[in-house]
């Protein structure tokens, strides 16, 4: 089976939800792929064999659902999982970044430890919409001394063009709605 047919596979699960979680919104399900485990499979390899072309030394998953996609991806690729987390969930010492959402702002934290001066980070997220999360987390690792290798989604809303706020790291995506 090719690259894009499996990849046209995993876009058919990903059912329309219109008007949730408000009105006007139309949420992308993800729940239909998680729930038939050969395509989620396939989703984990395609994007470990994306996110492997920019050489990260390892991966930074991002609250909640970047957790679902960023941990079995660890695993496949053998790399450490580090953490992004909203505001007091991480035992250790912290540093942390606050980032405008279209109706206030939210705060991310990370482990001060676990980004390297030297170390390549791919982040991980199900979905790139206006690119205001993974946009945080990057400046997070950068004032950290890590360096993003790539950004990593399930899902790009490319009508959102979240991807121009990423700057100039690579974005992989499985899915891209234009």
């Amino acid at each position: 089976m090719t690259e894009s047919l499996k990849t046209r596979e995993i876009e058919a699960l990903i059912r329309d939800v219109p008007d949730f979680p408000k009105p006007g919104i139309l949420f992308k399900d993800i729940t239909p792929l998680l729930e038939n485990a050969p395509l989620f499979r396939v989703a984990i390899e395609l994007l470990a064999a994306g996110v492997a072309r920019h050489a990260p030394t390892a991966l930074v998953a991002i609250e909640s659902r970047g957790f679902i996609f960023g941990a079995p991806l660890a695993l496949h690729m053998g790399l450490p999982l580090v953490l992004v987390r909203k505001p007091g969930k991480l035992p250790r010492r912290i540093e942390s970044v606050a980032y405008q959402l279209e109706y206030g702002e939210d705060r991310l934290e990370v482990h001060a430890d676990a980004v390297q001066a030297d170390g390549r980070y791919a982040i991980v997220d199900d979905v790139l919409a206006t690119g205001g999360t993974a946009s945080a987390v990057s400046s997070l690792l950068h004032r950290l001394g890590g360096t993003v290798a790539c950004h990593a989604f399930l899902i790009e809303l490319g009508f959102l063009a979240g991807r121009e706020r990423l700057g100039t790291a690579p974005v992989e995506a499985l899915v891209a709605y234009t």
